[in-house]
């Protein structure tokens, strides 16, 4: 029998933030290089000095969005210590690495697949960037000229919110039916292919899309005083070293419901996870 129930690994304040929930439910759980919470470590019964440790302690094994983190949680080293008794939870899971849990008879589950924990999260991520972009431009939202690249889940929200804060809002973005969608709801429109031309009219610049968007020539036409919040997945979707180069402001935002939500979408995440218990 296993020393602990739950092995919680790496991750943000929403996944500190998981084990207490845990350990009021009754669990047992065993801690991994978890963030602290507002400068103190998380609430666990246990705390490992390896990953191989913290896997071999428990049957469920649950980490942060996304899942890897350099220096911190290496898919490669999770699956050589993962046994076919194990349960794996994590973000953003690598294609790869779940089709081959799948072989092995791994129950692997991603945040990510469920819609419910999707949408939440967008809610959450939609809220930081717009308290980013407070924090970041010393002007109102308030009947700013603002642009949200991309439609997805977080473009969807983010729009939403900034037209409820008065902002004048386009989407920008490839796709004809998710600009449709925004027309729908009672945004301006622009497609991508037209971003060149009109670029330097908008003060805020929120970036969704996860692929190279705001390139050099772009970015040359932007007000000088612009702010571009990026809070793209990966390496985002700005030339940041062009944008340095000609001064335009941009931050790079990942992990903001961590940053901003932790609890609240822990609590959200250890329902989920105790749902597929």
């Amino acid at each position: 029998m296993a020393e602990y129930d739950i092995a919680v690994i790496g991750g943000d304040r929403r996944i500190a933030y998981m084990a207490p929930f845990f350990r009021e439910k009754g669990y047992r759980v065993i801690g991994y290089k978890i963030s602290r919470i507002n400068g103190k470590a998380a609430e666990t019964d246990g705390t490992a000095e390896s990953l191989k440790q913290a896997v071999e302690s428990a049957e469920i094994i649950v980490g942060g969005i996304p899942m890897e983190k350099k220096g911190i949680v290496n898919i490669k080293e999770l699956s050589r210590h993962l046994r076919k008794h194990h349960k794996v939870f994590g973000g953003i899971l690598p294609e790869a690495f779940r089709q081959e849990c799948d072989e092995r008879g791994i129950c692997c589950y991603d945040y990510m697949k469920d819609e419910c924990i999707a949408i939440f999260n967008a809610v959450a991520t939609a809220e930081g960037a717009i308290l980013e972009a407070l924090l970041h431009k010393e002007t109102n939202i308030h009947k700013s000229n603002t642009l949200v690249l991309g439609y997805g889940r977080c473009g969807t929200v983010l729009a939403q919110k900034l037209k409820n804060l008065s902002a004048f809002v386009t989407v920008c973005g490839g796709s004809p039916t998710e600009l449709a969608r925004a027309e729908a709801a009672g945004a301006e429109t622009l497609p991508l292919c037209r971003l060149s031309e009109r670029a330097g009219e908008y003060e805020y610049i929120y970036n969704t899309v996860p692929a190279l968007v705001l390139e050099e020539g772009i970015l040359e036409k932007l007000q000088k005083d612009a702010l571009i919040i990026d809070i793209a997945s990966g390496k985002g979707g700005v030339d940041y070293q062009a944008a340095e180069r000609i001064g335009i402001n941009v931050v790079h935002c990942l992990g903001l419901p961590g940053k901003y939500a932790g609890k609240i979408s822990a609590k959200k995440l250890t329902e989920y996870v105790l749902n597929k218990l």
